[in-house]
């Protein structure tokens, strides 16, 4: 493997930390773009990935515009930044009703929207909306088997499309639909998957259509992206391949994204013979995954991380003389979504050197709304 990971600054960089690569990023998302034809408004890219208004800013300049966001922090940052549309994907409970609102009438020019489930939480919406004197685009969830969220194609999704019709507040802009579920390494495989779990959207949706001519249907993520973006009339909501993982690197081959962000690390002890010790814990790379997914070494070999605690990585090694306290080691994260969120910001890397510093501003759970 290069070194194409190699800082010349390193001793800028604190440990453990995220360094961006600005050249991957960059090749990422001109490679989205590319692959919907440079038709961006078929691109609604999640927001939970990178979190970063200067991201925002380098995807705004490239000409998309519509967004996606799990949290208010994340839609805040990208109206701040310039966003034509922001959809924010979980559905809003508690104080977050008010929240939106709030952003609503700060953010005039950017179109704001959620999702709903049930007629408890449409119901929520139309009365908070009609207090405030708004209107809210909502889209329906669907739920075509991933059992996390959203309502299943049948009676129940009638009696809430109908409840609908009397929610003077709400504008009913389209059904949103993710298949996280499905990810089959072989594409051919998981294409079929995705598209016999659609079939009956598919089918329901093209009625709605009648009366709803310009709804849409929002689908998936990354790893249903090259399957979505065949069909033209389905917005696409990547989020992963903006930045790129270890995980999904493994598995989605058809895929032709790089490596935009590494954890760097250093040793900082050699506690014993074959063991060095690195200060890359857990409060620093996403551990939800078994000790082997969470992090792959790009300049170590012959190596198998042991356990990790909140501060220390213990790392068995073969080479173990050829190691010394203070060696930088650079890392992809498996899963980079929430690995950013365990950071305040990222060093920028230009043409091998660090150049920058980027705050991750919606890793906070509420910024001004």
């Amino acid at each position: 493997m290069d070194n194409w990971y190699n800082i010349q600054n390193v001793e800028t960089v604190d440990s453990p930390s995220i360094a961006l690569y600005l050249e991957h990023l960059e090749y990422n998302i001109k490679e989205m773009i590319t692959l919907v034809d440079g038709k961006t408004e078929r691109l609604m890219p999640h927001i939970k990935t990178n979190k970063m208004p200067k991201v925002m800013e380098l995807l705004l300049t490239s000409g998309i515009s519509n967004f996606k966001a799990s949290t208010i922090a994340e839609a805040e940052i990208a109206a701040e930044a310039g966003a034509k549309s922001v959809l924010i994907s979980h559905q809003l409970v508690g104080p977050k009703v008010k929240r939106l609102l709030s952003l609503m009438k700060h953010y005039s020019e950017t179109q704001f929207s959620s999702i709903l489930d049930n007629m408890d939480s449409a119901e929520l919406l139309n009365q908070e909306a009609l207090d405030h004197e708004l209107t809210i685009d909502i889209y329906i969830d669907i739920n075509n088997g991933m059992n996390r969220s959203g309502i299943k194609v049948g009676h129940s999704l009638d009696e809430l499309m109908a409840f609908l019709n009397t929610c003077n507040a709400l504008h009913f802009k389209g059904f949103h639909v993710y298949d996280g579920h499905l990810r089959d390494t072989d594409f051919e495989e998981r294409n079929q998957k995705i598209e016999k779990g659609l079939e009956e959207v598919i089918a329901y949706f093209k009625a709605v259509q009648e009366k709803y001519p310009d709804s849409q249907m929002i689908c998936g993520g990354t790893p249903s992206f090259t399957s979505h973006l065949i069909e033209g009339s389905r917005i696409t909501s990547p989020g992963t391949c903006v930045l790129w993982d270890w995980g999904y690197d493994e598995k989605l081959k058809e895929q032709n994204f790089k490596h935009a962000a590494l954890l760097v690390t250093r040793i900082i002890s050699k506690p014993t013979e074959d063991i060095i010790t690195v200060d890359l814990g857990h409060k620093s790379v996403a551990a939800e995954n078994p000790i082997d997914k969470r992090v792959k070494f790009l300049n170590l070999e012959n190596y198998e991380l042991l356990s990790q605690s909140e501060e220390h990585g213990v790392i068995k090694v073969k080479d173990w003389d050829k190691h010394n306290v203070g060696d930088v080691l650079y890392g992809i994260p498996y899963h980079i979504c929430p690995t950013i969120n365990l950071h305040d910001e990222v060093s920028v890397i230009e043409n091998g050197k660090k150049v920058n510093t980027w705050e991750i501003t919606a890793r906070k759970r509420k910024l001004r709304f």
